[in-house]
């Protein structure tokens, strides 16, 4: 599992402020697949033809603007966002859409939010299907934002079970789930299989893994056991030179 997927929002950004620019350079150091964030600020025409030239493919990036899936009064922009950036993701190749739940709505119940967050993704699900699209369900952490609702790995499983479409499906990200306490091999038992990707960062600090608390060795190992077989996202904030600093990941992976 030594395929890399970096995020050319943060990352190689030597080559440039455009992501096509970063693309080649992705190409440059040897890897195959790439990612970011939002999307409607970008050259996403540029990176069609940068994707075309290289044949790095796209591991991911988000549904833009990012609205709430447990606040009712956002979710027709959300699924119009849904949408908008299906249609966009057609012409970069189709990859994983990623989803963030928006904060807790003040005066909600937990099975409300739970419901409302259901129902809104069966509809974006739905759209997903048609286009032949992944949706994929990110988990935060209340670090990065305290009042947001899903910052729980087994909560974003229950809901995806609850929709029950074989395009929604899990974006595992290491670094969020170690901020919470969480276990990979606890969280993740019995239910890899809803996992589309997996990102990872050192934890404290989201750099390099290597940097910060985590026995990265064995999380590579334990996903491996899981059944995890797709790229790593590399999302991390790079503190030296991307090729001492994919090598320093590396190194801290897989030795």
């Amino acid at each position: 599992m030594s395929n890399l997927s970096a995020c050319i929002e943060w990352q190689f950004t030597e080559a440039g402020s455009g992501l096509p620019d970063r693309i080649r350079a992705v190409k440059d150091a040897g890897l195959h697949h790439a990612e970011f964030h939002l999307w409607r600020d970008k050259d996403m025409a540029g990176v069609a033809d940068a994707l075309n030239e290289t044949g790095v493919t796209l591991t991911g990036f988000c549904v833009d603007p990012r609205r709430s899936i447990v606040d009712p009064a956002e979710h027709e922009e959300m699924l119009q966002a849904v949408s908008d950036t299906i249609a966009e993701a057609r012409k970069v190749g189709s990859p994983p859409l990623i989803i963030a739940s928006g904060f807790r709505v003040e005066g909600v119940s937990e099975e409300d939010h739970f419901a409302n967050a259901v129902s809104v993704l069966k509809r974006a699900a739905k759209m997903a299907e048609d286009a032949g699209v992944t949706l994929v369900l990110e988990p935060l952490n209340t670090q990065l934002f305290a009042q947001m609702y899903l910052v729980s790995t087994p909560l974003a499983l229950d809901i995806i079970e609850a929709v029950d479409s074989p395009n929604l499906r899990l974006i595992y990200d290491v670094h969020h789930s170690a901020v919470m306490g969480e276990d990979p091999k606890e969280v993740l038992a019995g239910r890899m299989h809803l996992v589309a990707h997996v990102q990872v960062a050192g934890t404290p600090g989201r750099n390099e893994p290597g940097t910060g608390d985590l026995d990265w060795k064995q999380i590579v190992a334990d996903l491996e056991e899981l059944g995890y077989r797709g790229p790593l996202g590399l999302e991390y904030m790079p503190t030296m030179p991307m090729d001492q600093s994919i090598a320093a990941a590396r190194e801290a992976m897989y030795g």
